[in-house]
């Protein structure tokens, strides 16, 4: 099969909030603290989105996804993913692997690693080896690793059969 292939990158932050649910990749993970942002705060599948739409040219998150759109607040980020599936769909292309790594001093990510990528799998409709996600910190820095927020980034690749 001949691809005409291309690759996109994206990179989310939000802040960290006590109290608040911890999505990451599609999951509620357990923690103190949580992603504030105006949809669910995703920070992963907000990374992956913007790394698709950049590969496809079809600009960012915020243009199709406007944080002042009362649409947006508080909506599942796996439904933004499913729409930035079909848009680049609609253009041709699939998906060929996501690259993702988040980047948090806590809570571990290490054991929900299998669940983030069996959702992403279902809303993406790819299979779970070419969705890879990696964690690391901050060594204590900056605003990550001051527990103040969770950052993420994303490689996609996409082609056109």
């Amino acid at each position: 099969m001949a691809f005409n292939i291309r690759v996109g990158f994206g990179f989310d932050v939000h802040e960290l909030e006590e109290g608040r649910a911890f999505w990451l990749g599609g999951i509620q993970i357990p923690h103190t603290h949580g992603a504030t942002g105006h949809s669910d705060a995703d920070v992963l599948i907000h990374a992956i989105c913007d790394a698709l739409l950049g590969a496809a040219n079809l600009r960012d998150i915020g243009h199709h996804f406007p944080n002042t759109s009362a649409k947006f607040k508080n909506i599942d980020s796996k439904l933004l993913l499913k729409e930035v599936i079909e848009l680049i769909g609609s253009k041709g292309y699939e998906v060929g692997n996501i690259d993702a790594t988040l980047c948090l001093e806590e809570p571990k990510i290490n054991p929900h690693i299998t669940a983030m990528q069996q959702v992403l799998s279902e809303v993406m409709g790819i299979p779970v080896e070419d969705i890879s996600i990696k964690a690391t910190t901050n060594e204590s820095m900056g605003y990550v690793g001051r527990r103040e927020g969770v950052t993420a980034s994303a490689v996609a690749l996409i082609g056109r059969k």
